[in-house]
């Protein structure tokens, strides 16, 4: 008869108690496949964030669930989602005494909270009242916290059984993995970004150092004053009609500012003599390049080939430059483009034996020497500055006050149309 009771009574309630736990395991499978398209999707984390607060709310049978990011720098729990709290502000912050860190991350799985119990994990002295949690999950990564998850009521104020218990510890597995991830990435972009800050402040000193420099080098003589700030600025601005990259712009702008760093070492009575240098005289102040190489080869730049534009910013494309009379194969494009604005500079500034050249007549002169002795494609990008400046187009004048553009559009497009006739020697494209 006691048989017969049992098989009567006790089976049903067996098989239904197996059939919830059925239900349960499939929920808790459905949630998982749901969620991990969802975690590996190109999506913002916040949009990540709910899918998995909602994968927590199916598979434990929830109305009320938090998930919770850790950082420990102050001890801190910082809310990233939550669903069906009230009172839940955004973000909600729980600080963490050691003793609540430790006991977290020596949790082994969910936890049943209780008035008795929350005081061991959770700290009262955030925004957000621990009594609103009846059961928190600790996220982890190779036994280090990440996170926690944090559920409120269920349905009728049930309390989670093991089966809703384990559910809930294999969901956490995943969104630890999902939330460290996130973190990574995050702790990349940040460190990215102060690399970034720091690297422009640098080049900001730099710039402010340089300019120093520029200015000390040009002392010698009231007609070269500002000659390698100007060189700076016309080469930075020729890079940047090229398309070059703003790093490569910046060496240009440094390397301008100290290409004449050599003339330091050059005798101050040359500077003003009004007629042409006697061969030892050249020879002195041609110097310059290679005095010049040896005090900056000793200094590390963030821009590796400042030494070698110092070097050769007087070579020309036919090896009639100096020192080491190399031919335009043989010199890299920064330098060429030093060089550019080099003699730019020079012919359109006075001098002690002549007046400035005009633009114009210094441009003709340029596009007439080219390509033999300057690089075309740097020429082209100068003609392209003189013409924005011309119609007023640079959001930064290429120009000073010193030297307002006093050539025509027109002009410069005659210019590069007969550059253009040059490189291509006169053949024509027909398309």
């Amino acid at each position: 008869m006691l048989l017969s009771f049992c098989s009567g009574f006790l089976l049903p309630q067996l098989v239904a108690v197996q059939k919830d736990n059925f239900r349960r395991l499939l929920r808790t499978v459905e949630a998982l496949s749901d969620l991990g398209p969802q975690m590996t999707a190109e999506r913002d984390f916040p949009q990540s964030a709910r899918a998995m607060l909602s994968a927590v709310l199916q598979a434990g049978g929830a109305r009320e669930a938090a998930l919770f990011t850790y950082g420990d720098r102050p001890s801190l729990l910082t809310s990233i989602a939550s669903d069906g709290f009230a009172l839940m502000p955004e973000p909600a912050v729980i600080p963490l005494l050691p003793r609540h860190f430790h006991a977290l991350q020596s949790a082994r799985g969910p936890i049943i909270l209780n008035a008795g119990v929350s005081d061991v994990y959770l700290s009262s002295n955030g925004n957000v009242a621990p009594e609103l949690f009846k059961c928190i999950a600790p996220l982890k990564i190779a036994g280090k916290l990440v996170g926690m998850v944090a559920l409120g009521r269920r349905d009728g104020d049930a309390v989670y059984d093991i089966d809703e218990l384990e559910a809930l510890d294999l969901l956490c597995h995943y969104i630890a993995l999902a939330i460290h991830n996130h973190a990574l990435t995050q702790t990349l972009a940040q460190r990215v970004s102060e690399n970034l800050r720091l690297l422009g402040s640098l080049h900001g000193f730099y710039d402010t150092a340089l300019e120093a420099f520029a200015t000390a080098i040009d002392i010698k003589h009231v007609d070269i004053h500002g000659h390698s700030l100007r060189v700076g600025r016309y080469a930075s601005g020729i890079g940047e009609a090229m398309g070059l990259e703003p790093g490569d712009i910046a060496a240009l702008r440094s390397a301008g500012y100290l290409h004449d760093i050599g003339k330091v070492a050059v005798d101050k009575h040359l500077f003003g003599k009004p007629t042409a240098l006697d061969p030892e005289e050249f020879r002195e102040m041609a110097d310059h390049t290679v005095v010049g190489h040896q005090i900056v080869s000793g200094v590390q730049f963030p821009w590796p080939r400042i030494p070698e534009i110092v070097r050769s910013h007087h070579e020309r494309g036919d090896g009639s430059g100096y020192p080491d009379g190399l031919v335009m194969d043989d010199v890299p494009m920064p330098v060429r483009i030093i060089a550019l604005a080099d003699t730019f500079d020079a012919m359109t500034s006075p001098r002690p034996y002549r007046e400035p050249i005009s633009i114009g007549a210094t441009l003709s002169e340029i596009v007439r020497i080219t390509p033999e002795k300057f690089d075309p494609n740097a020429v082209h990008a100068l003609l392209v500055q003189v013409r924005r400046d011309a119609v007023g187009s640079n959001r930064t004048p290429f120009f000073d006050d010193r030297m307002a553009s006093n050539i025509s559009p027109v002009d410069v497009d005659h210019l590069a149309a007969s550059l253009q006739h040059k490189i291509t020697h006169g053949r024509l494209y027909l398309t």
